[in-house]
């Protein structure tokens, strides 16, 4: 068996790898959960060595049910929970401080701060992004200010940052390379989306010494080869992109006005814009799609914070499912008469509202409101906030207003027959469910195949792409508007700005 790709999937809850042949078919799979930390009230920490422990030994466990060797592999790629970051020291690779997680909170006062002295125009105009938490900068800036000697020790050079896929490829490199690519670099606050480059006067601003940022290259290309020792022999490492933009690769939306989402413990949508930057208006994010050959293509991002996360409140806050494909068929049963909308605010609300400091809530409650009502209002939010997304995106881009929209769709939350065609109604466009659902390790895969010459070129790559259900929208139209104004109603009651 040869030509291998090896797909490295870090996630937020857990690492897996995936090996793919040369026709994107999933040959073996490995999954290791890890342990999340929760110092504080919305502080969300890792400890990095977890994550490398579980990428190493999810690999090694893909290549043992293969029956491959490091020999039969031609490439690994490797996709990442973005924004979350990393601090470690240049000499030892020791890390100075837990990894902050995408969804931790606690910037949110230096975040506000910038906001009030004005710069929030200049930071979207130059990164395509919001002063918030959740991107990486002023993550690294806090763990500069509170662990101990640590803002000098950056500023003389011996501290190096990183996103997971940056401090994964520094550690199976033998800390050779300290490289990262467009995609993620495109989610740290620092980076210049047109230029291209790390921005001096936003380092200055959010208070990152530039010698601890890593290279910025293209998504596909020779980052390095593994230590010898790791996996019994040298592998390359030719693709990395963050997860979302990972999963807009999967997917092959190459052309712009193509769309993507994915459902996991949040929700992603990415449009896919061209060459061009769309700002935004709407506040939703202008992030890097992918980079190839030194040409970016981007997109519009959406970010909702709760969808899976709502299942898992089921079933592990109100105890109603035993497991999350149970939601479907309990929202089936569902009494149709009636409305109960749930904002899943649970961190606050992501795009287009952003407000942090909102909660959860439940409207239209009843005496006869029961589980089934609860488990079809916890679905519906999620193709309600998708709408809000599609809506911000049409409104940003004229072009994508003029086009019939197709939704194709990926993650855990796919699998529900139900959800999806309840995400078809809310939309009113179709909603394309793939034979692969892998598609986040796909993406990785595909960018790592297309340097080793395993996968063709993108046109002739998005030919392969293999559709396993198409679902069309069933509501009718008035009662499409009359829910959805039921949801935007339910979200101004539940809004603290």
């Amino acid at each position: 068996m040869t030509g291998l790709i090896l797909a490295i999937d870090q996630g937020t809850t857990s690492s897996r790898a995936i090996l793919f042949d040369a026709d994107t078919a999933v040959v073996a799979v490995a999954q290791q959960e890890f342990r999340q930390h929760f110092p504080r009230s919305g502080w969300v920490e890792h400890d990095p060595e977890d994550l490398w422990r579980s990428t190493v030994e999810t690999c090694r466990e893909a290549m043992k049910t293969a029956g491959v060797d490091a020999g039969g592999i031609a490439a690994i790629g490797i996709t990442n929970q973005r924004e979350t970051t990393v601090v470690w020291e240049r000499e030892t690779g020791r890390v100075i401080h837990n990894a902050i997680v995408w969804q931790d909170r606690r910037t949110a006062g230096f975040c506000q701060k910038l906001k009030a002295d004005g710069h929030e125009d200049m930071v979207a105009a130059r990164t395509g992004l919001l002063l918030d938490p959740y991107f990486s900068g002023t993550k690294i800036a806090w763990i500069l200010n509170n662990v101990e000697g640590a803002r000098g020790r950056a500023e003389r050079g011996e501290l190096l940052f990183g996103t997971v896929d940056t401090w994964l490829l520094w550690r199976l490199t033998g800390g050779r390379v300290h490289a990262t690519d467009a995609t993620n670099a495109s989610r740290t606050l620092l980076y210049g989306i047109r230029s291209g480059e790390w921005d001096d006067e936003l380092c200055a601003l959010i208070g990152v010494p530039r010698a601890m940022l890593p290279e910025v290259r293209d998504s596909s290309g020779l980052f390095g080869e593994t230590e010898a020792d790791l996996f019994g022999g040298a592998i390359p490492v030719a693709g990395i992109a963050g997860d979302q933009q990972a999963a807009t690769v999967g997917q092959a939306c190459f052309r712009p006005g193509m769309m993507k989402s994915t459902y996991g413990t949040g929700c992603f949508a990415l449009l896919n814009t061209g060459e061009t930057p769309v700002p935004s208006k709407n506040r939703l994010l202008t992030t890097v799609a992918y980079q190839l050959n030194g040409r970016r293509t981007y997109a519009l991002e959406g970010s909702i914070f709760v969808a899976g996360a709502a299942v898992q409140w089921l079933r592990d806050g109100l105890g109603i499912i035993g497991s999350a494909p149970e939601s479907g068929a309990l929202a089936r049963q569902a009494d149709p008469a009636q409305e109960v909308y749930l904002v899943p605010a649970f961190t606050g609300l992501g795009a287009p509202y952003w407000d942090a400091d909102a909660r959860g809530a439940l409207f239209g409650l009843t005496r006869g409101t029961g589980p089934a009502e609860l488990a079809r209002a916890a679905l519906e939010s999620v193709c309600y906030q998708t709408r809000d997304l599609l809506e911000a995106m049409r409104g940003d881009w004229p072009e994508a207003a003029s086009k019939e929209t197709v939704l194709r769709v990926d993650g855990g939350m796919v699998a529900s027959d139900w959800t999806m065609q309840c995400l078809a109604d809310m939309l009113g466009a179709p909603v394309d469910r793939p034979e692969v659902l892998e598609t986040t390790a796909l993406g990785a895969a595909y960018l790592a195949g297309l340097h080793a010459g395993i996968y063709p070129e993108p046109d002739r790559f998005a030919e392969g792409w293999r559709l396993q259900h198409r679902f069309d929208p069933q509501m009718a139209e008035a009662e499409r508007a009359r829910k959805y104004a039921g949801w935007q109603d339910a979200v101004r009651r539940t809004l603290t700005a």
